[in-house]
């Protein structure tokens, strides 16, 4: 079997950074362990795959290891491929995914995600991850995903991971966010998984449910920028919107064609 592929750089409009993203057209569902070892060997933190029904469109997201319940940057990689590859005329694309149905909006080069807001509530730190930084938190807080919030941008650039410990934890699917104020945008953040063949991914958009929230009740502010400081780096444009947050950002295409399954 030939399917069609594309890679996307996500959440910048230079190539070779933000983070990369395989998209894959399918007519139908192929066995899950098959989409599984297709994103092992694509070996980029996502790979999405789509199915297009017309009114919706149904999509899924894998890692190499796992199927997720979210992602961000393989669903704008998604909508560019869409619009700008598939050539659709459509300027709002409806996606039925395992988080419910989620929307993306197209203006111009911007993709704005529409995706369920996470309030993450105070927690403690399980000793196992306190072990495996070598900076500590000032606040400790849990959604899907751990977040340690940090004095400052310098704090989020200098942490470092014991991978030895960081491995031992188990958070499927979720991972440890840092976070803390930006020096020029509102607020930076860098997301660690732990047992995963990339620790850090590049830039991640389902982390924004969580962070736009809190960061939206810290600073007194709707409207955010947002960078995420792995080494590829990423630019967010975040909205805090009730129950909901809007997630923006630019891609690029990095290549298209073909792959075979046999």
């Amino acid at each position: 079997m030939k399917l069609s592929f594309y890679q996307v750089d996500t959440f910048t409009d230079k190539l070779f950074t933000g983070n990369p993203a395989c998209v894959i057209p399918l007519d139908n569902w192929l066995d899950d362990d098959l989409l599984l070892k297709i994103a092992k060997e694509n070996a980029v933190p996502e790979t999405a795959f789509f199915v297009d029904k017309g009114d919706k469109i149904h999509l899924r997201w894998f890692t190499p290891e796992i199927e997720m319940d979210l992602c961000g940057h393989a669903t704008l990689a998604t909508a560019h491929c869409i619009k700008t590859i598939l050539r659709s005329k459509k300027n709002k694309l409806l996606f039925t995914t395992l988080s419910g149905d989620l929307t993306v909006t197209i203006s111009k080069r911007l993709y704005t995600l529409d995706f369920p807001s996470r309030i993450p509530i105070k927690a403690e730190l399980p000793e196992i991850i306190k072990r495996s930084f070598n900076l500590e938190p000032i606040e400790v807080l849990k959604s899907r995903d751990y977040i340690l919030v940090y004095n400052s941008e310098s704090d989020i650039r200098n942490i470092k991971i014991n991978r030895q410990i960081f491995d031992q934890i188990n958070l499927d699917p979720g991972g440890v966010v840092v976070t803390s104020k930006g020096n020029n945008c509102d607020f930076v953040s860098r997301y660690f998984i732990p047992q995963a063949s990339i620790l850090e991914d590049p830039v991640t958009g389902s982390t924004h449910c969580s962070l736009i929230p809190y960061w939206a009740e810290k600073l007194d502010k709707k409207s955010m920028v947002a960078f995420q400081l792995s080494e590829r780096m990423g630019r967010l444009e975040c909205i805090n919107n009730g129950d909901r947050v809007l997630i923006s950002g630019q891609a690029k295409t990095f290549s298209k064609g073909k792959i075979w399954t046999e």
